[in-house]
């Protein structure tokens, strides 16, 4: 049985778009179910994505169809414990140290990786992620760095991809401001 928790609105700050989610309660675990519709010069973007994490917010696996412009996507990773991740059914062992996934053009999946690491104002943790670039839609390892600075508030850092920032999330760790990414228009 499922019974979704809460519910997310996001804009985009940096292409006109939006992302809306839920975050579902499974008997053993979470599941973030959403949708985002964006412009990425030259193209027009839908994503349905689902991630489905354990009861530790450990994701187990996730799914990406849409489009791209005019190209149709179906993106499928699955955890191979601590062998990697199956990418469309083939191995990927350079992603064995991810435990996360980071779907590159959504600010749902921080969300697990906020509340896998349940950190105390002053902690901090390095956390690399299976992550899905976009455009390009390949995964990659993304070094990321995130650093409780308050009780709403993380350091962020992403430094292959140049980014660095103060994230504020909810009380249940969503994201409300990804600085220059997304806002939160709706609070659950």
């Amino acid at each position: 049985m499922t019974k979704p928790t809460a519910a997310f609105f996001w804009r985009k700050m940096d292409h006109p778009g939006a992302d809306s989610c839920r975050l579902i309660k499974l008997s053993g675990g979470w599941r973030l179910s959403g949708a985002a519709v964006f412009w990425e010069a030259p193209h027009a973007c839908h994503f349905h994505y689902d991630v489905v994490a354990d009861v530790a917010f450990r994701t187990k696996n996730a799914t990406v169809v849409g489009y791209l412009g005019t190209k149709a996507i179906d993106v499928r990773i699955q955890s191979a414990g601590t062998g990697g991740w199956r990418i469309n059914g083939a191995l990927n062992s350079k992603l064995a140290e991810c435990i996360d996934v980071d779907l590159g053009f959504t600010p749902a999946t921080n969300l697990l990786a906020l509340r896998r690491l349940a950190l105390k104002v002053g902690q901090h943790a390095e956390a690399p992620a299976a992550y899905l670039e976009f455009p390009s839609l390949r995964f990659s390892k993304l070094p990321q760095r995130y650093e409780r600075t308050g009780r709403t508030t993380y350091a962020y850092e992403a430094p292959s991809v140049g980014y660095a920032g103060i994230l504020q999330v909810s009380p249940i760790g969503a994201i409300v401001q990804y600085p220059g990414l997304f806002e939160l228009v709706s609070t659950p």
